[in-house]
């Protein structure tokens, strides 16, 4: 990826996101605020090869093909998996370049200690 990707977003911890790189991220943790895509980020980021066909997803929930390729078709559009036909399947594979980047989004560096927790509004003293 290019050094855009260090650029777009800070750590949370060492800088504040700006309206873009906010809006940005929201679609991926939009994404990944379902039970359902977070599962089958799972499975295929879990899957041995690398990648899982769509045939191998479908049966492990209680939902229809086109409501899974929906949910698939949305955490592509977030960034997090890619996919391929092939013939009548298509396989799927984690994109590990977003979820590094969540990965370091989500950290702090070893060296910063963590902040101290603001007192609630109104506290006594």
């Amino acid at each position: 990826m290019s050094g855009r990707t260090e650029a777009c977003c800070p750590g949370l911890l060492t800088a504040p996101l700006d309206e873009e790189q906010a809006t940005e991220l929201a679609k991926v943790f939009k994404a990944l605020g379902d039970p359902v895509r977070l599962r089958l980020l799972s499975m295929i980021a879990s899957r041995a090869g690398g990648e899982v066909c769509v045939c191998d997803l479908t049966p492990a929930f209680d939902l229809s093909q086109p409501t899974i390729s929906h949910h698939l078709k949305l955490l592509r559009q977030a960034g997090l998996i890619d996919c391929e036909r092939r013939g009548t399947w298509v396989y799927y594979w984690l994109l590990p370049e977003m979820t590094d980047r969540l990965a370091g989004i989500l950290t702090r560096p070893a060296e910063q200690p963590l902040p101290e927790p603001a007192e609630p509004a109104g506290a006594a003293s």
